[in-house]
């Protein structure tokens, strides 16, 4: 089987999660969170990066320290993993969904401003699957509509917009760090800003709203979202190696571009212009299929030891967020039926990515017959 995401796990991170058993600092206290939040911060281009133990609880945390609660509004893509729009409702605050932009299937500005209400308070777009949203139009539809602006970098990594590294462009940047992420903790996540007030409210939330300077003193209720020393340590290890691994997905996108560039009826990813496109997942659509074909492509492609994953369903067809039967996000519709993501990870070998290549090819168009 040629699995769709790996970890890289040659560095030293084995090295450095047996320091943390030898000096039996396992927990959330450790120089390896205070070294990954550091090492983060560069790649982020941000002044604070504040570690949490997963991406969904960094986006939680995000949105409790600026304040959002019941009877906000935050906007979000429709097509986008559901921890986007569940952080929202874990504080009380209603998601509205916007459209997406056909060629990098992230939050499309045109289709914000009309979304806007007198309740909205934040825009949330997501950098998906490694390419960047449009920030500048939406950066400036937030300021001259008084809103925040926190930014799902959760699979982008070293991504960029006019030379900014994403995290850093918006009030809030969120991050995750899932095993089958760019760079991997196990588990875990992270929060960037620049502004010093809400890095210090950030640390407060995290560790269940105790006093930072009055141990075990707890000023107001807050959460237990801390990373541990060892899924720091791990991360520490990956970020040492991160230009290689960047390195090595661009290699690999480029050989799926070169293999697949000439099969009409397949669409590849773009990069825009003033973007820099890190390759988390290599995603393609299949032109006119319904999501029972793409489905069944999936299916096909197991039996021949191949490992995709379907585009993200849009979420207004999503049981919990069903919140108007006729309601259409057309664009994301399309997509949600038509993509496909496939193996992206540093150890696969060209061999791996022709295979890949070869099956597709001629799955679809068994499928197309």
């Amino acid at each position: 089987m040629i699995p769709i995401a790996s970890p890289d796990l040659s560095g030293n991170e084995s090295a450095y999660v047996n320091e943390c058993i030898d000096s039996t600092w396992i927990s959330s206290v450790g120089h390896f969170i205070t070294d990954f939040e550091t090492a983060f911060a560069a790649i982020a281009g941000s002044r604070h990066v504040i570690a949490t133990n997963n991406g969904t609880t960094a986006l939680h945390l995000a949105l409790a320290a600026l304040g959002i609660g019941p009877g906000d509004e935050v906007i979000v893509p429709a097509l986008t993993y559901i921890a986007t729009a569940n952080a929202v409702t874990y504080c009380g605050a209603t998601p509205v969904f916007a459209d997406v932009a056909p060629d990098t299937m992230n939050l499309d500005p045109a289709d914000i401003e009309h979304r806007i209400t007198p309740r909205t308070k934040v825009i949330i777009p997501v950098h998906l699957y490694g390419h960047p949203a449009d920030m500048t139009p939406i950066m400036a539809i937030a300021q001259r509509h008084g809103l925040m602006v926190v930014e799902d970098a959760a699979e982008a990594h070293g991504a960029q917009v006019d030379g900014r590294s994403v995290g850093s462009i918006a009030d809030v940047g969120v991050f995750s760090f899932f095993g089958n992420k760019i760079v991997t903790t196990g588990e875990g996540g992270a929060v960037t800003t620049d502004d010093d007030a809400l890095a210090r409210r950030l640390r407060l939330l995290r560790g269940q709203g105790m006093d930072l300077e009055r141990r075990y003193w707890f000023t107001e209720i807050g959460f237990n979202y801390r990373m541990t020393n060892v899924a720091a340590a791990i991360g520490v290890a990956q970020i040492e190696r991160i230009d290689q691994m960047l390195a090595r997905r661009h290699q690999i996108a480029a050989r799926y571009t070169e293999l697949l560039r000439s099969d009409g009826g397949i669409t590849l990813p773009i990069e825009r212009p003033d973007a820099r496109r890190v390759d988390w997942l290599y995603t393609v659509l299949i032109d006119g299929f319904t999501t029972e074909q793409r489905n069944t492509l999936i299916d096909l492609l197991r039996a021949d030891g191949i490992e995709t994953r379907p585009v993200f369903y849009p979420l207004h067809v999503m049981p919990p967020y069903i919140t108007d039967p006729v309601a259409s996000f057309p664009v994301s519709e399309r997509l949600g039926a038509e993509g496909i993501s496939l193996p992206t990870h540093t150890l696969l070998t060209d061999d791996d990515v022709a295979t890949v290549c070869r099956a597709l090819v001629a799955r679809v168009k068994e499928l197309r017959k």
